[in-house]
C-alpha cells in the first residue's frame, strides 16, 4: 500500500496533507522516517506519531449504546458516531453500525468498516440470534410465549408472519425476547400486538456476544474478533 493511501485509508489525513506529515517525520518504518507518499508500506510495518496503525485489518467493535443516540450519519441530534474517536470517522471505507437500534433502545451494537462483515451479520439468511430485555406498561399474557414460538404472529402491515421467537417472562411486565430476524421495531410491535406496550428496551446479546460479559458502561466500546461469528 502506498504511504499516502495508508494515511488516507486509516483516517489520519487527506492525501493533500500527506507531504506535510512526512516532512515532519510523523510516519516511520523501522525507526526511519518515510520520505515519499509513493513509498510502499504495510500497515503493520509503520508507526504514525510513534503509534501502530489502529485496526490495520479492519475495525470491529462492540459498543454499549446509550439511550438517546441515533444510529445515523445524517440525522440531527446526538449520534452513535459522536461517541467514537474522530479519526475512525475519517476511515475509508467508512465505519457503520451493523444494523440499528432505535433512539429509545439501549444496549449492544456492533460497528465496522468491513462491508462484507456488515452484510453477513444483517443478512436475513443468517438468522443471527439477538436477545432483548424489556419492561412493559401492562402485563405480558402467558399465551404470548406459545404465540411467539409458533411463528404465526402476523404484524400489522406485514405479509409474512414473524419467525419463531423465544419469549421468557421474568415478571408480569418484564422479560427477554430472542429474535432471529430484524424487522422494523420488531420487539415493540410484537409486544404491542399482545397488549403489552414496551417501556424500556435493551439489547443484551448478539450471537455469541453478551453485554454483561463485556463489562461496558453506556457509551463505552471494545474491540471484538469477527471470527467468533463464523
Amino acid at each position: 500500500m502506498r504511504t499516502d493511501a495508508l494515511l488516507s485509508r486509516y483516517g489520519y489525513c487527506s492525501r493533500r496533507e500527506v507531504a506535510q506529515w512526512l516532512k515532519r517525520g510523523r510516519v516511520t518504518r523501522a525507526g526511519v522516517p518515510v520520505k515519499s507518499p509513493n513509498e510502499k508500506v504495510e500497515p503493520e510495518e509503520v508507526l504514525v506519531d510513534g503509534e501502530p496503525v489502529e485496526f490495520p485489518r479492519g475495525l470491529y467493535v462492540a459498543l454499549n449504546k446509550p439511550l438517546g443516540c441515533t444510529c445515523s450519519h445524517k440525522e440531527e441530534g446526538e449520534l452513535v458516531y459522536d461517541l467514537l474517536p474522530p479519526q475512525w470517522l475519517r476511515r475509508n471505507p467508512v465505519v457503520n453500525t451493523v444494523g440499528r437500534l432505535d433512539k429509545e433502545t439501549s444496549g449492544l451494537l456492533l460497528l465496522t468498516d468491513d462491508g462484507a462483515f456488515e452484510h453477513a451479520q444483517t443478512s436475513p439468511k443468517r438468522h443471527v440470534p439477538k436477545v432483548y430485555a424489556f419492561t412493559t406498561s401492562a402485563p405480558v399474557p402467558q399465551e404470548a410465549v406459545a404465540l411467539f414460538a409458533g411463528g404465526e404472529l402476523l404484524l400489522q402491515g406485514e405479509r409474512t408472519p414473524c419467525l419463531p421467537a423465544e419469549l421468557v417472562l421474568t415478571g408480569e411486565c418484564t422479560g427477554r425476547l430472542t429474535l432471529h430476524e430484524g424487522r422494523y421495531h420488531q420487539v415493540r410491535r410484537m409486544l404491542a400486538a399482545v397488549g403489552a406496550p414496551v417501556v424500556t428496551l435493551e439489547r443484551t446479546e448478539i450471537g455469541p456476544l453478551k453485554l454483561a460479559e463485556l463489562g461496558l458502561e453506556p457509551g463505552e466500546w471494545v474491540e471484538i474478533d469477527p471470527a467468533i461469528f463464523s
